[in-house]
């Protein structure tokens, strides 16, 4: 009996850090929600009272961790949107709402990097996001932090910084969807599975990036993320 082999090495493993461990979490797949904040439906153009939510996805290889963000030379218009990533640790399908929070084992500080110009030329011609949403290192993230240490946060400031000045703000109650609904309705969808990950949706205030600048993003109770954009 012969045993198979791989004809090539597989690809690391795309993982985060535990906050004040030494472990990892190997992460399985990115889900992110759009335009789950009421203000920031509403600078995009929507009116968040009559949209169910609706998701899509980033690469798990499209994470950034304890690393600068390159400037994507394929787009001239690059967006922050920082995020509440909701860390999944015990798998499940049709989770209830109820029971969503036991499937949490974390959270981390996200941002959904976006090339603009390439997104809206997307939307224009009905054609899927990914260009614009999942290209090379369009998940920056920080570490997690357990909910057995923090609970699971339902309230509480997040924002993001450019050079100093204040650019995002909000507070997580102010999410649409809150974290056990979109638990409950990706599971509806998908079979979720320790290590994926979802993004919460951003607040109000999304804008352009440039080469030499300074992101701070911060959440209450979370964390925060500090990083530079680069050229690439």
């Amino acid at each position: 009996m012969t045993t198979a082999s791989y004809l090539f090495p597989p690809s690391p493993l795309a993982t985060l850090p535990i906050a004040g461990g030494s472990q990892l979490i190997p992460v399985h797949r990115i889900y992110c929600i759009g335009r789950n904040y009421e203000a920031h439906a509403v600078e995009m153009g929507h009116d968040p009272n009559k949209e169910p939510p609706f998701f899509f996805q980033k690469n798990a290889d499209s994470l950034l961790v304890n690393a600068d963000f390159p400037f994507p030379k394929q787009s001239q218009d690059v967006h922050h949107e920082v995020e509440m990533v909701v860390v999944i640790g015990k798998g499940g399908e049709s989770i209830s709402v109820e029971n969503a929070l036991d499937h949490v084992i974390g959270y981390a500080v996200g941002l959904d990097m976006t090339c603009r110009d390439l997104q809206a030329e997307a939307k224009k011609l009905g054609r899927p996001w990914e260009p614009g949403k999942s290209f090379e290192n369009a998940a920056p993230c920080s570490a997690v932090v357990l909910a057995s240490d923090i609970g699971h946060p339902s309230q509480g400031e997040i924002n993001l910084s450019i050079n100093g000045e204040v650019r995002q703000k909000g507070d997580l109650n102010q999410l649409i969807w809150k974290v056990p609904e979109l638990v409950s309705v990706l599971s509806n969808f998908y079979r979720l599975l320790p290590g994926d990950l979802i993004f919460s949706g951003t607040p109000s205030g999304v804008g352009p990036v440039r080469v030499g600048d300074r992101l701070e993003a911060r959440i209450a109770s979370v964390g925060s993320l500090s990083l530079a954009v680069v050229a690439p």
